[in-house]
């Protein structure tokens, strides 16, 4: 045995001069090459593992020749090719085969189920493709297969015989098909499994249906994985039946209904997995029977109410991650009771009140993230005690920064956006800038230079200023209100009166008050998780997926922006400042915005845009007509590709002298920006690069007076470049006409080009 060292090299051919060996393992290495041919002498070999090395080539055919062979394990090389389908006959007393973690593909060989031995099959990780054999319930002592991560399919009731052929494997204990291609419904058959079956893995399918019920028939189930699919309806209250149950993962799928009461009566649940579904009501409190449960995962679904009390005592609570709910009640003060709670996530709902002190008593929390709430009053100074990461931004938190959080060994430190105010401390974490962020409280001063917030008033009163103060506070300051105080409310009305007219005039409300609000959730659950089959086009900085949101399922085009793409946040501000007042019949409408985080944390950008079903004038015009869906240039009547071209002039002229906030400049106008709707009504998209008038790096072409901060020089420079910026404007915008007539000018299309401004 030479397991688990450093070795190198190759396996010795001059190994098989061993002709007694009955056991050779070299597993945990770092060995090259493959299995020598040699070893076909080796007739007595019962034990060969190999595997966690570096072997390459394909199936040692040879190891065919011994007969005697009862363990065989290459797992996790660079094995590739396909597996021989005679390996079941040449190898009859086989009981464990894993070729697990390889590049194996071809389909799984049916005669494998011939080692009637067989009670371990792994060959995970590979890419095998086709169906399961229906004879794999020949192995009658097969207690563990693993097929998880390959492509095999399963579509019809013929592909799904494998699972009713299972049924004979009356000693299985762990089945997993997770990460392949399964599609519909579980067969019911699934119910008649072994009822030693412990593990049943069926996540990241494309399985449908109601939850497979037949499931609870299999009473000694301690873990089931159903997550990543597309179940929909609600869960069975039956659910509760299952007692040695304990892992539950059912996330991202698409359940429904309220959470059943009768998972309370899962006492050995450790892991109850629920996120990103479509559950409702409240967090039933007898949950809180459940004093095993370690993690509690209820994400991104539309939960509401309060988190129970009972769910802060169960002793070996870990993880409770609620974020992207619509949870509204105060947090009880007996979550200082979860003494173990590591990670503690409720942002994006609606909490209200004050953050609990107690929560200073979770002395093992090291992730707590209350963000986007509707949390007030002051920064307990018991979170002092809490060495773990803060999230405290988009609330209404007021008062000062707590001195007590300074001495914490912080990654990072979030309170932005908030109503803080008083002097930052100048010590621990806060010494770091990278690592604190604090923006959006108007109120706070001091702290490190690099932070640019105001110095803080310092006042040291001696005896003498008290006595005047004291004087000032008793006569003279009433005095000095009385007085002018009618005069106060007369301005006060007349400036109301004015800026209400002003804002009449001015149109110009905020993006959140006139759009409707949309969440991440949201916008994942419309385009099916993102997914490649909704995804419309591709750009530098963004992707557009078709989606139905909204309650009427209107369709719409959701825009994503690539956050790691340098510029992207100007070019997603650009789009807002440009669109969100913007109304013009040949101009994309805009539904609202959504800037927040997504499922894992990460800064999330999006725009909705109503939907355009004739795609962009690019593919209409060089779409190759291969489909019926496409349509090609000769589809495109003389009457249409002039009104197009009307179309799209109406929209510049209204957005370089018609729309309310002056000239804009779309700076990209080219076929692929040009979307059509259903009645071939052409309108401009994809501002991203605009530039509007007050635009400080632009210069008016008519303003004799250029801005007073540029230096004479640098004014002819600019001038001079926005001369040819204006040029290649015109030229482009005569490149979009010319494609729409002849397909001669096709080189010229998709070239960006940037301007400052036009006529």
């Amino acid at each position: 045995m030479l397991g688990v060292n450093n070795l190198t090299g190759t396996i010795p051919a001059s190994l098989a001069n061993m002709t007694m060996l009955s056991v050779f393992t070299c597993a945990v290495n770092n060995i090259v090459g493959n299995i020598p041919n040699e070893f076909a002498k080796l007739q007595r070999l019962q034990f060969l593992t190999v595997g966690m090395n570096k072997l390459s080539g394909h199936f040692p055919k040879h190891i065919l020749n011994l007969s005697s062979l009862v363990i065989f394990s290459v797992a996790y090389n660079n094995l590739s090719g396909d597996v021989p389908s005679s390996v079941g006959n040449s190898l009859p007393n086989l009981q464990l085969f894993e070729l697990d973690g390889n590049l194996f593909h071809g389909s799984i060989p049916s005669a494998l189920t011939n080692a009637s031995k067989l009670n371990h099959i792994d060959i995970s990780r590979n890419m095998f493709t086709g169906v399961v054999p229906s004879s794999i319930g020949k192995l009658y002592k097969l207690s563990r297969l693993n097929l998880e991560y390959n492509l095999l399919q399963a579509k019809n009731k013929q592909d799904w015989e494998f699972m009713g052929s299972l049924t004979n494997c009356t000693e299985l204990q762990e089945f997993s098909a997770l990460g392949n291609l399964l599609e519909g419904n579980v067969p019911t058959s699934v119910g008649n499994l072994s009822s030693q079956l412990q593990g049943l893995y069926l996540s990241e399918n494309q399985l449908s249906g109601h939850f497979p019920f037949a499931v609870t028939n299999l009473h000694s189930l301690i873990i089931v994985a159903l997550e990543n699919n597309h179940f929909t309806g609600e869960l069975p209250e039956r659910l509760g039946i299952l007692r040695s149950l304990q892992i539950l993962e059912l996330g991202y799928n698409k359940f429904t209904g309220p959470i059943p009461s009768s998972l309370s009566n899962l006492s050995n649940l450790g892991t109850l997995s629920l996120q990103s579904n479509q559950f409702y009501g409240r967090i039933p409190p007898s949950l809180g029977n459940l004093q095993m449960l370690g993690e509690f995962y209820l994400f991104g679904n539309n939960i509401h109410g309060c988190i129970p009390k009972e769910i802060f005592g169960i002793p070996t609570i870990t993880h409770i991650i609620l974020s992207f709910n619509k949870l509204d009640a105060p947090i009880h003060t007996g979550i200082g009771n979860a003494k173990q709670l590591a990670t503690f996530d409720i942002a994006s709902n609606n909490i209200p009140g004050e953050i609990p002190s107690t929560l200073g008593n979770c002395g093992s929390l090291e992730y707590l993230n209350i963000s986007e709430n509707n949390f007030s009053g002051g920064i307990p100074t018991s979170l002092g005690n809490i060495n773990g990461l803060k999230i405290l931004n988009d609330n209404n938190l007021s008062g000062r920064i707590p001195e007590s959080l300074a001495s914490l060994q912080l990654e990072q430190l979030d309170v932005s956006f908030n109503e803080l105010e008083g002097e930052v401390p100048e010590s621990g974490i806060f010494m770091n800038a990278t690592a604190i962020h604090i923006d959006g409280n108007k109120g706070l001063c001091g702290g490190l230079e690099i932070l640019h917030l105001p110095a803080c008033a310092v006042t040291h009163p001696t005896s003498t200023t008290k006595k005047i103060r004291s004087i000032v506070l008793k006569l003279v300051i009433p005095l000095v209100i009385m007085v002018p105080l009618a005069t106060m409310v007369i301005t006060v009305v007349l400036l109301l009166c004015k800026k209400m007219k002003r804002r009449e005039l001015l149109s110009l409300p905020s993006f959140g008050r006139k759009f409707p609000k949309v969440s991440y959730n949201d916008l994942a659950r419309a385009t099916n998780g993102f997914s490649t089959s909704n995804l419309i086009g591709r750009g530098r900085y963004s992707s557009v997926y078709r989606g139905e949101l909204f309650q009427d399922g209107n369709v719409v085009a959701v825009k994503v922006f690539s956050l790691q793409t340098r510029g992207v946040q100007k070019s997603f501000i650009a789009e807002c400042n440009a669109l969100r007042n913007v109304r013009h019949r040949n101009i994309v409408p805009i539904l609202t915005a959504c800037s927040s985080v997504d499922s894992e944390g990460n800064d999330f950008k999006a725009l909705i845009y109503e939907f355009m079903p004739k795609g962009d004038l690019h593919k209409l015009l060089y779409s190759t007509g291969d489909d019926e869906k496409s349509l090609n240039l000769n589809h495109i009547t003389v009457a249409e590709r002039l009104s197009i071209v009307v179309d799209v002039a109406d929209a510049l002229d209204y957005l370089h002298h018609h729309n309310s906030q002056g000239t804009i400049v779309h700076c990209d106008l080219k076929p692929s920006n040009i979307l059509l709707d259903e009645n071939m009504t052409a309108h401009v998209g994809d501002f991203g690069i605009s530039r509007s008038k007050d635009d400080p790096i632009t210069v008016s072409l008519g303003d004799s007076k250029p801005t007073s901060s540029i230096a004479k020089g640098e004014r002819l420079d600019m001038l001079r470049l926005n001369m040819q910026m204006v040029a290649k404007c015109r030229r482009q915008q005569m490149y979009t006409v010319l494609e729409l007539f002849s397909s001669k000018y096709s080189s010229e299309r998709g070239q960006q080009i940037s301007c400052s401004k036009t006529d």
